[in-house]
């Protein structure tokens, strides 16, 4: 079934829906009865969950990640991320985003147990690219050519390892995570300039090409007779 368009006072009563239901999933993992759950609390008829979630769990947990990265454009839009290096917007952004999550580790967990491959693979990979492309865009990037996917794709590994990284973090205001979360940047930027030095290394193809070419085009000189002049 199709969902409804959006309108402001559809997903303000989903959210209301998604925040009664969030305190079951814990124990009833996002299924129909945690949202006929959150609608009672609600005081909601059972038909509002069909109303407002026709696609069901699986609507909801893409609503779930929709919401944080909504929450995280909006404070990162607070954010003077333009004075920053451009690791340091990255590594707030994944921060922020995680900070959406505050409180969730197991409503993330089980929503990462469906969207993970056997489970709803495309939906999964969809949400994570709408994820570090907001992240990317709020950091300033415009780029058009293959570095705008060499980027998110790079973001995308960073942000899930970070993510169950900090799913099992138990330090004092996540000290440890954001510890790895700097390193892995780390990483990716050495990975990026190691890239670059080669790049420099190497000849360029399109000269290469172009060489050759100047080659073939030069005329043939026959080799100087042997004989003497009289």
């Amino acid at each position: 079934m199709t969902a409804p368009s959006a309108t402001p006072r559809r997903d303000a009563e989903r959210r209301l829906l998604l925040a009664a239901a969030l305190p079951h999933v814990p124990f009833d993992g996002w299924t129909f009865a945690a949202m006929r759950a959150g609608a009672d609390d609600r005081g909601l008829p059972p038909a509002d969950v069909r109303r407002l979630f026709p696609g069901g769990p699986d609507e909801m947990v893409a609503f779930f990640a929709a919401e944080a990265d909504r929450a995280m454009e909006t404070e990162l839009a607070r954010r003077d991320l333009g004075a920053m290096r451009v690791r340091d917007r990255i590594a707030t952004a994944v921060r922020v985003r995680l900070e959406q999550y505050a409180g969730r580790k197991d409503a993330v967990r089980r929503a990462l147990a469906l969207r993970i491959p056997p489970g709803d693979g495309p939906g999964g990979l969809r949400a994570l690219y709408r994820t570090v492309d907001a992240m990317w865009r709020a950091a300033g990037d415009a780029s058009t050519d293959h570095n705008f996917y060499t980027k998110r794709l790079l973001l995308a590994g960073v942000y899930m390892a970070t993510l169950l990284f900090w799913l099992g973090d138990a330090s004092e205001d996540g000290e440890a995570t954001w510890a790895f979360l700097d390193r892995r940047i780390g990483d990716v930027m050495r990975l990026q300039k190691a890239k670059a030095r080669v790049g420099r290394r190497l000849p360029d193809p399109d000269a290469v090409v172009r060489r050759l070419a100047r080659r073939r085009a030069a005329p043939a000189f026959s080799r100087p007779s042997s004989g003497t002049a009289s």
